[in-house]
């Protein structure tokens, strides 16, 4: 047909799709079965044919010619147009395909499938198609009769020399973060010392701006130095915040504070948000990069600050941007302006893409016309990573030429506001890379996204070109993905885990700038009608949180695309998002659709029967909705491709006929409410099946042997393996060739007993996994032995592996010889009372990779012979040995690596001393005398328990013990940061703050006869201050106000002998309080203590046995959150209610009375609180 022609167009890779259509021979069928005019097919390929000649002229003047640029998008439209009528056809096809082979199983009798391209009489359906083909040729006519006034001209040859197609051989793209950046040594030896330095530090909080034009480098130099090994015990926090251009504060907030904590915030107003990200900055020196900000707002700036001001003095913020006022008004303390590369570091930087060696120098020729493009690239980073990387593609003199010589380099930036550059890069992609590559102009900027998930999108869009059938769309997929990450179109993450995918920000507005309106992204509520040209829509749910769906989509009615996106692209991370239209609107409105993602959907609880209208659809995203099925019509979605339902916690079942879904390929149900796996589904030759886990039945209907069926992916838990009647039940699952399955936990139920165990060991010896999988966890397996896969090729590659009661067992195979085992986790084995040699698997090199090794609740187990073992554990960084009671003997001696160290529950372990000169965390409860060497590294240690009697520093820098003997106050403990002692330590009766200079944290609880907290010089690290359920204490440090001058958190428990503060009152920095139980009474002094401070802004109140709160006087003015927790007496609030500053009130836990009085609007006490803005009552 016309394949040959595909050059470098954009428009190239749109034609191709609708030739492969008008080739197959099943449409002419179709038309000659229907009755439909040939020369209409004919005429469309003719008329194609014109379009695409003029495809790679147009494509070129785009950039500098608004004309041009509007024809080819009015171009593309009219292709989306024919594609939407082929698509039509197809789809008629396969519906007669699947009735007709549902008409021949229902015969009993052996016949001819009916054909299902009969004639028939020419009814609607034809007469449309009929119509929309007229329209489409007319408009294409038109188009093409438009190009001489344009000045187009036509391809003079095949392809015309631009972007032909890759190869199919993908190169090596494992792209990392780069180990060098060429031209910025000064720049980061800069920061750096800024960094390090204690200049501005009396403003508590430094600013330092990098300003410089996009492409130039801003964000890697940040990078650089956020990663440098130099600042790693600089800070108590580090953390890296994306800004970009759609700046809000709370989001921005929240961002900041998940950057922190590392974990997800659900929270949803500010006030909560700013409160933990104070709490969680308090007295901490942190480091905050700010990458890519523009908002100018002075007042938004100083409302985000807010919270940032309550780091300890010395901490750093990095700020990266495009604009010199925004460094004035984040008042950076230094300005930072970047500048171009000098034309050596050009040059290295462009060897570095376009030679891919630095070591040998390039061709003379080649070296002469590179050095011409690297002139023309002006010394911006990104111009030169892009045009090295596509002249890497390049292997002939003559394409060089071709692309120095290029007009493009001669248009101005602001014709377009497109680095020539770039535009250039792109213009040499070949043209199913363009379509691939302008799609993402959905993402907004600093999207993260990870490759598969971008893959299926392109699948589903039918951008994959899959000629060979021996290639899966997957693996196409991949080459392309690759091919744009090798082209530096993509860029690795390297600050968040999973590493992620972004697209710099110039790059993202050439997507943008080369889709034009096909191609829409609605931020921030924005108030706008998509124009009628759009197919592919997405809308930020994280800013987005009230979509109106018919205001915005009103007359977008051929949208292909219905994508809501949360701030990364994982269902992990996910917002709930709200939308005025309703499902059945939705998809009665916008029938040619071929992705809709609704994930987070807030209102989605049914899903209507008109699904099945949307005959297009290759990709249905329900995740983290609250549907409770999916209607039979699903099933009519013949060109269904992907369905995700992650999340759908109320999801029981699936449709019965999913398995007429012929073209389905990817099944997702992470985390579902599906017990049942419909049957049939094994049929679907190419289907990927994503399952969290698979309750194994006694009935045939959830049998384990269904799961033989499903090509499984991802990871899978079989759970109630005491279900499976035969072991060859088991073997029909065919583990063992699933090699896409990574993660496999195999249970069974912890009350199984069963009365052969011999069984048990057939069946766990019949689910042997693939060699490919990397992680493992079996738990309550009753056999007396461990299968023998274990130790042979199907666990090579386990990277993590757990033990967890399996009671049965005897022994521990010899687990030191696996080679890539990093974690390693042993629990409630109650048949181990010894671990012997043969666990090491080897008396000189075991355990080679392991990480992290736990044990815990091992009842029997006496003894770890680790005498005679050398070289094992060289890694080794945790170590944990929880309530193993009857153990005692030796543990390894040499750990060189550990920096963590948990003992808890062993009272019998008398260890020899342990050699650890990196121990950086010691939690110790409940064990007998341990002896570290070299503790001068030690940070934090804890001591809790009943048995411990205290800690025992003997000499500081050589050992550690911890015996039956007093901590000595002689000594200097000048290296610890956090001291929590919980229980034990009798015969402590005084806790000098003196000898521990720098301790941060210090948490006192059951120490039953500690009676003071004493100190004689000011203490400026000491931040958190706990002390609970101390009956002797007698009263809080002497002076603390101006001996504590960084505390910020006090927390006080059932201490009935502090009866007043200390004279002087409370520290000024103080922020936050908690008066749990009997220590209640101090509320009434809390006012006096604070003296004219104005800083206590947070007061929990806890356990107390109490019917109503101070009247109005006693709680300081100051404060902004009060927490109520555990309160069963409590009945109501002071009759005057509470301070006006309070913005946040938390009701939580055992509090029925006061919970019945707030209650909003008939609570007798709601008056007193309704106009506090956030009330929580949980």
């Amino acid at each position: 047909m016309a394949l040959e022609l595909v050059g470098g167009a954009l428009l190239s890779a749109f034609l191709q799709v609708a030739f492969e259509k008008l080739a197959s021979p099943q449409v002419l069928d179709f038309f000659r079965g229907r009755k439909l005019d040939q020369k209409l097919l004919n005429n469309l390929e003719i008329k194609l044919n014109s379009i695409q000649a003029l495809a790679d002229d147009a494509e070129l003047k785009q950039f500098r010619d608004p004309p041009v640029r509007n024809w080819l998008l009015k171009v593309k439209d009219a292709l989306f147009d024919a594609e939407d009528l082929l698509d039509e056809i197809q789809h008629e096809i396969s519906k007669c395909q699947v009735e007709a082979e549902a008409e021949a199983e229902s015969q009993t009798c052996t016949c001819k499938v009916p054909n299902f391209f009969k004639s028939s009489p020419v009814g609607s359906f034809n007469k449309e198609i009929k119509s929309r083909m007229e329209q489409v040729l007319e408009d294409l006519e038109n188009l093409a009769s438009q190009s001489g006034y344009l000045g187009l001209q036509n391809a003079s040859g095949v392809g015309s020399g631009f972007g032909g197609a890759v190869s199919l051989h993908s190169e090596s793209t494992s792209l990392v973060v780069e180990s060098v950046i060429y031209g910025r040594d000064d720049d980061k030896e800069m920061i750096f010392n800024w960094l390090t330095s204690d200049i501005d530090n009396c403003n508590k909080l430094s600013i330092l701006s990098i300003v410089g034009m996009g492409g130039l480098g801003k964000t890697k130099l940040a990078q650089h130095v956020f990663n440098d090994p130099r600042i790693e015990n600089k800070f108590d926090i580090k953390a890296w915040v994306c800004v970009s251009d759609e700046f809000d504060v709370f989001n921005v907030t929240r961002t900041i504070l998940e950057a922190v904590t590392k974990s997800t915030d659900d929270s949803r107003n500010r006030e909560t948000v700013q409160g933990r990200l104070r709490e969680k900055l308090t007295g901490n020196k942190f480091f905050l990069v700010l990458d890519d900000v523009w908002n100018r707002n002075q007042k938004e700036w100083k409302d985000l600050q807010t919270p940032l001001n309550y780091g300890a003095s010395g901490s750093k913020i990095v700020v990266t941007t495009r604009d010199k006022k925004v460094a004035s008004i984040v008042g950076s303390n230094k300005t930072h302006c970047l500048e171009l590369l000098q034309d050596d570091h050009c040059w290295r930087l462009f060897t570095k893409h376009a030679f891919r060696d630095d070591s040998h120098q390039p061709n003379p020729d080649f070296k002469e016309i590179g050095t011409k493009i690297v002139e023309k690239c002006k010394g911006l980073p990104l111009a030169l990573t892009t045009i090295g990387s596509l002249l890497h593609q390049k292997s002939s003199i003559s394409e060089w030429e071709g692309i120095l010589k290029s007009e493009i380099w001669e248009f101005s930036e602001e014709d377009s506001s497109i680095v020539p550059a770039l535009a250039l890069s792109y213009h040499h992609l070949p043209s199913h890379l363009k379509r691939c590559f302008a799609y993402c102009a959905l993402f907004p900027k600093d999207y993260r996204f990870d490759k598969e998930g971008l893959i299926q999108l392109w699948m589903a869009e039918n951008f994959l070109q899959c000629h060979q059938q021996s290639r899966s769309p997957e693996k196409v997929g991949e080459q392309y993905f690759n091919d744009l990450l090798s082209r530096s179109f993509f860029q690795q993450s390297s600050t968040v885990e999973r590493t992620p995918f972004v697209m710099h920000d110039l790059l993202n507005d050439l997507a943008k700038y080369v889709c034009g309106d096909i191609c829409f992204r609605l931020e921030n509520d924005q108030a706008t009608n998509i124009p009628k040209t759009t197919r592919h829509f997405s809308v930020a749910s994280d800013h987005v949180t009230c979509f109106d769906g018919f205001r915005t989509l009103y007359n977008a009615e051929r949208l292909r695309t219905f994508m809501s996106l949360s701030e990364e692209m994982s269902f992990r991370n996910y917002n709930r998002w709200y939308c005025k239209m309703s499902t059945r609107e939705l998809f009665s409105k916008f029938k040619f659709l071929r992705v809709l993602s609704l994930s987070g959907y807030s209102n989605l609880t049914k899903v209507p029967n008109s699904v099945g209208n949307l005959k297009y659809l290759s990709s249905l995203d329900l995740s983290n909705t609250e549907i409770v099925k999916l209607p039979e019509s699903t099933c009519s979605l013949y060109n269904l491709q992907i369905l995700k339902l992650n999340y759908c916690e109320d999801l029981k079942e699936l449709p019965s006929n999913l398995h007429k879904l012929t073209n389905l390929h990817r099944l997702e149900l992470i985390d579902t409410g599906v017990r049942k796996v419909p049957a049939h589904l094994g049929k679907l030759k190419y289907l990927q099946v994503l399952m969290s886990s698979f309750n194994v039945g006694k009935s045939r209907e959830f049998s384990i042997q269904l799961l033989g069926e499903l090509n499984l992916h991802g990871s899978l838990s079989i759970r109630q393996l005491q279900n499976v009647e035969n072991p060859s039940d088991a073997l029909a699952v065919d583990l063992k060739n699933k090699t896409h399955l990574v993660e496999l936990e195999l249970e069974w139920d912890s009350d199984w007993n069963p009365d052969d165990s011999t069984k048990e060991r057939d069946v766990i010896e019949n689910l042997q996994p693939s060699k490919h999988l990397k992680k493992l966890t079996m738990r309550n397996y009753r056999g007396k032995q461990f299968p023998s896969w274990l130790l042979d090729n199907s666990s090579c590659n386990v990277v993590s592996l757990s033990l967890n009661n399996c009671k049965g067992c005897l022994c521990l195979p010899p687990l030191g010889r696996l080679p890539s085992l990093k974690e390693l986790s042993i629990e409630g084995l109650d048949g181990i009372v010894s671990i012997n040699a043969d666990f090491f698997g080897s008396s000189s090199c075991s355990f080679t990779s392991l990480e992290s090794l736990e044990f815990s609740d091992m009842k029997e187990w006496e003894e770890w012979e680790c005498k005679g073992v050398t070289g094992a554990f060289p890694r080794l960084q945790r170590l944990s040995i929880m309530r193993c009671p009857k153990l005692k003997g030796h543990l390894p001696e040499q750990l060189c690596h550990l920096n963590y160290l948990k003992i808890s529950g062993c009272e019998q372990l008398v260890p020899s001393a342990l050699s650890a000169p990196d121990i950086h965390k010691l939690d110790l409860g409940d064990c007998g005398k341990l002896q570290i060497d070299h503790p001068t590294t030690l940070k934090e240690l804890t001591i809790e328990g009943h048995n411990v009697e205290a800690a025992l520093l003997e000499q500081i820098g050589r050992n550690y013990s911890c015996s039956n003997n007093n901590i000595p106050m002689h000594s200097s403990y000048d290296f610890l940061v956090t001291l929590h002692i919980n229980g034990g330590c009798d015969s402590l009766t005084t806790i000098p703050l003196d000898i521990f200079p720098i301790l941060k944290k210090l948490d006192l609880r059951k120490c039953r006869n500690l009676q003071r907290i004493s100190q004689g010089q000011a203490h400026n690290h000491l931040q958190d201050l706990y002390v609970g359920e101390c009956p002797q204490l007698e009263s809080l440090p002497e002076g603390m106000h101006v001996l504590l001058p960084s505390l910020d958190y006090l927390w006080i428990k059932d201490c009935p002998k502090v009866e007043m503060f200390p004279e002087g009152g409370l520290p000024s920095n103080l922020k936050s309080m908690a008066l749990y139980g009997g220590s209640y009474k101090l509320i009434y002094l809390l006012k006096s203590a604070l003296g004219g401070n104005h800083s206590l802004e947070t007061l929990y109140i806890g356990e107390v046995d109490v019917e109503r709160l101070p009247e109005e006087g006693v709680l300081p003015h100051s404060l902004k959150i009060l927490l109520l927790k555990d309160c069963p007496r409590l009945q109501c609030l002071p009759e005057e209610g509470l301070p006006k500053s309070i913005s946040a009130l938390w009701i939580w836990g055992d509090c029925p009375l006061l919970k019945q009085r707030c209650r909003e609007p008939e609570g007798e006490d709601w008056p007193k609180i309704a106009d506090i803005e956030n009330v929580y009552i949980i």
